[in-house]
């Protein structure tokens, strides 16, 4: 199927919150669903988990439901057949209630779906409905990240993991409950070891690293000379990890802050020292520092030239300057002055912003989630370009890039938040 890009912009309510909690008995299925179908099945939940107690049936517009699952919004003929195998797939649960009696339970993954004028309808099972909304072990699936996936043994490979993330290890799986994870129980071809781990667990493994938010690991258990058992060791994804940091307005591209990562300076303290001293002030330095001829720690002495203020020392009285000389210094005095000023205003400015940013986050953490939600709905449609709906997106309430526009947006809401 074609992908197609993901306009966040068109949604709104329980689908712009990207991540949905899945239960155990949501995620281990009995059954074989393919890729489309388990994002289907995520994208659903997604839609529902609001009103999943509260309410008997749900709806969502077929070609936003195709769009976030990332197929051609025109073949309602796959879409048909996804659906029908939702509701063909068992869900198993087997766990422990609140007074610690064990509790069993099955449940087709969809009691009905049904589509009509352009409308998805479906439902739940009331028990199901129960264990999704409310479970006592979940894990958080990002709805963005399974687009990235083109199996679906890798994205179930993911679902199962990315639960344990905390604890670091899935724990021990019989190989035969790992078939079943993987859709391949009953299968003679994977009932060999070998075959199960060229084409299912090693390239399920090689997509989650590539593709997810989490690197993961195998290791297995033997008797004999025959595997048994199998589990994952599990830890987050540093590369993934890292677009989720903040540019911090910019700092980062910045020629002085890469000559500082360039010798050596750690991130925060680059960041720190150009929000402390000014780029220009910190450049000073570090062109100090390079005159300085061979110096054993680059680090230690540019800390202390930025704290004590280093500067090149006098050689010799220079002879009397000419008018011309006198005029020129004049006007290099007027012009770094008027810098001066303009500096001190851009600092002003960045003091003023951070505080109003600061502001933002405290309005914005007295608010309901439905509220938050309305909220970056009605400001992300006020965005007139890409690339700011795109830093919105990334940075939230805190994009530097839309700073005047957030500002705007707020002060309407809460004349009186900023004074």
């Amino acid at each position: 199927m074609p992908d197609t890009q993901l306009d966040m912009d068109h949604l709104s309510g329980a689908l712009r919150r990207e991540t949905v909690k899945k239960n155990v008995a949501a995620i281990h299925i009995s059954g074989k669903l393919s890729l489309l179908q388990r994002k289907l099945s995520n994208v659903l939940l997604l839609n529902a988990y609001d009103a999943l107690t509260s309410a008997s049936t749900h709806t969502i517009d077929a070609r936003t439901l195709a769009m976030m699952v990332g197929y051609n919004s025109n073949d309602f003929d796959t879409l048909r057949a996804s659906l029908r195998a939702l509701a063909e797939t068992v869900a198993e649960w087997d766990m422990l209630d609140e007074q610690g009696r064990q509790e069993w339970g099955v449940s087709s993954l969809l009691s009905f779906a049904k589509l009509k004028s352009g409308v998805c309808e479906y439902a739940y099972s009331p028990a199901l409905a129960q264990k999704l909304y409310d479970p006592k072990i979940y894990a958080l699936i990002n709805v963005q990240i399974q687009r990235n996936f083109s199996s679906g043994h890798g994205l179930a490979l993911y679902e199962n993991c990315y639960r344990f993330v905390r604890t670091g290890s899935t724990g021990w799986w019989p190989l035969d409950v790992f078939r079943k994870l993987m859709g391949v129980d009953g299968s003679d071809y994977y009932s060999s070891f070998k075959h199960l781990n060229a084409k299912i667990i090693k390239p399920a493994v090689a997509e989650v690293n590539k593709s997810s938010d989490i690197l993961i690991e195998p290791e297995f258990q033997k008797k004999g000379r025959t595997v048994t058992d199998i589990r994952f060791l599990i830890k987050g994804n540093p590369q993934k990890a890292m677009f989720e940091i903040d540019d911090n307005d910019g700092v980062r591209n910045l020629r002085v802050y890469k000559t500082l990562r360039d010798r050596g300076v750690s991130d925060r303290l680059a960041r720190q020292w150009i929000a402390e001293h000014g780029q220009e002030y910190v450049q000073q330095k570090l062109d100090y520092v390079s005159g300085q001829g061979d110096v054993k720690s680059t680090l230690g002495y540019l800390s202390a030239a930025l704290r004590n203020d280093y500067q090149v020392p006098e050689v010799e009285t220079p002879p009397e300057p000419s008018p011309e000389a006198v005029e020129a210094a004049r006007q290099r005095e007027v012009e770094k002055a008027q810098e001066d000023r303009a500096y001190a205003d851009r600092a002003a400015e960045r003091t003023e912003r951070s505080r109003k940013l600061s502001v933002v986050e405290e309005l914005v953490s007295r608010r309901n989630p439905t509220q938050r939600d309305a909220d970056k709905q009605l400001f992300l449609a006020g965005l007139d370009n890409d690339l700011d709906r795109e830093h919105f997106r990334k940075h939230g309430w805190r994009s530097g890039l839309n700073a005047t526009a957030i500002f705007k947006f707020w002060q309407e809401l809460e004349p009186d938040a900023f004074t």
